[in-house]
């Protein structure tokens, strides 16, 4: 199984639910991520600060979403309602594996809150969201 983490930067939310999910070193998945509109940037200066305070060692640069990255994928995660209808906009060849994170793992339309700009404070509720929801997702790919 390929996963594929879909925000719009990937300085935030994308890379820490690669992180997160990577962490949980699950044989036979490969994560990736990338961001809609993503430049060159690295991992945000917070989003880095809690995946140290959580133990987590990632080393990030933000990845512009390509049409291979989709083909590569299973199953395509986004962070919003939007991202997902963009990507299935401008990939509908792809719209049977695109999911929002939250809808995959809960079944409900809802979004992963963006902490970008935020204070860490911040950061750290969207982390903590995160780890939620991908603590779900490991348990859903399990059954």
């Amino acid at each position: 199984m390929r996963i594929f983490f879909v925000c719009t930067g990937n300085t935030c939310r994308s890379p820490m639910a690669e992180a997160l999910f990577s962490a949980k070193e699950l044989e036979g998945i490969e994560v990736r991520s990338a961001g809609i509109f993503a430049g060159e940037a690295p991992l945000s200066r917070h989003a880095q600060t809690v995946l140290e305070n959580d133990g987590i060692d990632f080393s990030h640069s933000a990845k512009q979403l390509t049409r291979q990255d989709l083909e590569w994928s299973t199953l395509v995660l986004t962070m919003t309602a939007s991202h997902k209808e963009y990507l299935i906009q401008n990939y509908p060849e792809a719209s049977d594996k695109i999911y929002t994170l939250i809808e995959f793992t809960h079944g409900i339309p809802a979004d992963v809150s963006d902490p970008y700009g935020g204070p860490l404070s911040t950061y750290q509720q969207t982390y903590s969201e995160l780890k939620t929801l991908i603590d779900k997702l490991v348990d859903k790919i399990a059954e």
